[in-house]
């Protein structure tokens, strides 16, 4: 995985185990990242799934692979 998707795995995780979804309700990281509990978890989370939704695919992108990812 490169340096850039990393940082914002990290920057993900450190949202989800500060959540409500994680401390209040109890339910694993895991859990709270599925679409069902998706509520459950603020929209600054959400908008750094996605950030790492495409950083991931962007490495599977041929355009994008010789490029290199956007930071």
């Amino acid at each position: 995985m490169p340096s850039s998707c990393k940082e914002i795995r990290a920057e993900l995780a450190e949202c989800i185990l500060k959540s409500n979804c994680v401390l209040v309700d109890g339910l694993s990281p895991k859990e709270c990242l599925r679409s069902e509990n998706e509520y459950r978890v603020p929209s600054e989370c959400t908008a750094i799934k996605r950030s790492f939704f495409e950083c991931k695919r962007g490495m599977l992108d041929m355009r994008t692979r010789f490029r290199g990812n956007k930071s």
